[in-house]
Protein backbone atom coordinates (compact mmCIF):
# COMPACT_ATOMS: atom_id res chain seq x y z
CA UNK A 1 0.00 0.00 0.00
CA UNK A 2 1.16 3.44 -0.57
CA UNK A 3 0.95 5.91 1.62
CA UNK A 4 1.01 9.53 2.16
CA UNK A 5 -0.67 10.15 -1.35
CA UNK A 6 -3.01 12.02 -1.30
CA UNK A 7 -5.00 12.16 -4.80
CA UNK A 8 -6.77 9.60 -6.38
CA UNK A 9 -4.86 6.35 -8.24
CA UNK A 10 -6.80 4.51 -10.31
CA UNK A 11 -6.50 0.23 -11.15
CA UNK A 12 -6.94 -2.04 -14.06
CA UNK A 13 -6.55 -5.15 -12.79
CA UNK A 14 -8.44 -6.85 -15.31
CA UNK A 15 -6.44 -4.79 -18.38
CA UNK A 16 -10.12 -3.29 -20.23
CA UNK A 17 -8.66 0.52 -20.36
CA UNK A 18 -5.52 -0.89 -21.30
CA UNK A 19 -7.29 -3.04 -24.03
CA UNK A 20 -9.10 0.23 -24.65
CA UNK A 21 -6.26 2.08 -25.41
CA UNK A 22 -4.09 -0.31 -27.24
CA UNK A 23 -1.65 -0.93 -24.53
CA UNK A 24 -2.18 -4.07 -23.41
CA UNK A 25 0.03 -7.33 -24.14
CA UNK A 26 -1.94 -9.99 -24.38
CA UNK A 27 1.08 -12.47 -24.26
CA UNK A 28 2.29 -10.97 -21.00
CA UNK A 29 -0.84 -10.28 -19.23
CA UNK A 30 1.00 -6.51 -18.75
CA UNK A 31 0.47 -3.23 -20.39
CA UNK A 32 2.72 -1.20 -21.94
CA UNK A 33 3.56 2.43 -20.25
CA UNK A 34 0.77 4.61 -21.77
CA UNK A 35 0.00 7.93 -20.51
CA UNK A 36 -2.99 9.87 -22.15
CA UNK A 37 -4.25 13.38 -22.26
CA UNK A 38 -7.91 13.48 -22.81
CA UNK A 39 -10.04 16.83 -22.80
CA UNK A 40 -13.08 17.63 -21.48
CA UNK A 41 -15.51 16.76 -24.76
CA UNK A 42 -13.79 13.75 -24.34
CA UNK A 43 -10.85 13.77 -27.08
CA UNK A 44 -7.66 11.92 -27.01
CA UNK A 45 -5.61 15.11 -27.64
CA UNK A 46 -2.16 13.42 -26.56
CA UNK A 47 -0.97 10.23 -26.13
CA UNK A 48 2.08 8.57 -25.20
CA UNK A 49 3.49 5.07 -25.28
CA UNK A 50 6.25 3.11 -24.21
CA UNK A 51 7.73 -0.38 -24.01
CA UNK A 52 7.03 -1.60 -20.51
CA UNK A 53 10.86 -1.17 -19.19
CA UNK A 54 10.77 2.37 -20.70
CA UNK A 55 9.21 4.98 -17.78
CA UNK A 56 7.43 8.08 -18.90
CA UNK A 57 8.36 12.01 -17.80
CA UNK A 58 6.24 13.15 -15.57
CA UNK A 59 7.62 16.75 -16.41
CA UNK A 60 7.27 16.20 -20.32
CA UNK A 61 3.58 15.28 -19.59
CA UNK A 62 2.85 17.70 -17.30
CA UNK A 63 3.91 20.40 -19.94
CA UNK A 64 2.14 18.40 -22.66
CA UNK A 65 -1.14 18.68 -19.78
CA UNK A 66 -0.28 22.54 -19.85
CA UNK A 67 -0.12 23.23 -23.46
CA UNK A 68 -3.54 21.45 -24.16
CA UNK A 69 -5.06 23.36 -21.02
CA UNK A 70 -3.39 27.14 -23.22
CA UNK A 71 -5.25 25.69 -26.77
CA UNK A 72 -8.24 25.21 -25.31
CA UNK A 73 -8.56 28.73 -24.54
CA UNK A 74 -6.40 30.22 -27.77
CA UNK A 75 -6.94 27.59 -30.59
CA UNK A 76 -5.35 29.44 -32.97
CA UNK A 77 -2.18 29.08 -31.89
CA UNK A 78 0.21 26.09 -31.31
CA UNK A 79 2.52 25.73 -28.53
CA UNK A 80 6.10 24.38 -30.23
CA UNK A 81 8.00 22.03 -28.89
CA UNK A 82 9.76 22.60 -25.60
CA UNK A 83 7.12 25.07 -24.97
CA UNK A 84 6.06 26.08 -21.04
CA UNK A 85 3.42 28.53 -19.69
CA UNK A 86 4.07 31.88 -19.95
CA UNK A 87 6.34 31.48 -23.68
CA UNK A 88 5.66 32.16 -26.88
CA UNK A 89 3.48 30.84 -29.35
CA UNK A 90 2.73 30.54 -33.07
CA UNK A 91 0.18 31.66 -35.64
CA UNK A 92 0.30 28.53 -37.82
CA UNK A 93 1.13 29.00 -41.64
CA UNK A 94 1.97 27.11 -44.76
CA UNK A 95 5.29 28.10 -45.07
CA UNK A 96 6.45 27.45 -41.53
CA UNK A 97 5.57 23.35 -42.61
CA UNK A 98 8.65 21.77 -41.34
CA UNK A 99 9.97 24.94 -40.45
CA UNK A 100 8.80 25.61 -36.88
CA UNK A 101 11.98 25.99 -35.16
CA UNK A 102 13.03 28.69 -37.90
CA UNK A 103 9.88 30.43 -38.01
CA UNK A 104 9.51 30.98 -34.18
CA UNK A 105 13.49 32.45 -34.31
CA UNK A 106 12.66 34.92 -37.42
CA UNK A 107 9.18 35.55 -35.67
CA UNK A 108 11.06 36.62 -32.68
CA UNK A 109 13.57 38.70 -34.62
CA UNK A 110 10.96 40.43 -36.25
CA UNK A 111 9.66 41.74 -32.64
CA UNK A 112 13.20 43.16 -32.07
Amino acid sequence: MLKNVRYQMGADPAGKLSRTFGVYDEESGLAQRGAFIINPDGVVVSAEVNHIDIGRNAEELLRKLQANIYKSGHPAEVCPANWHPGEKTMKPAPEFVGKAGEAYVQEEALKH
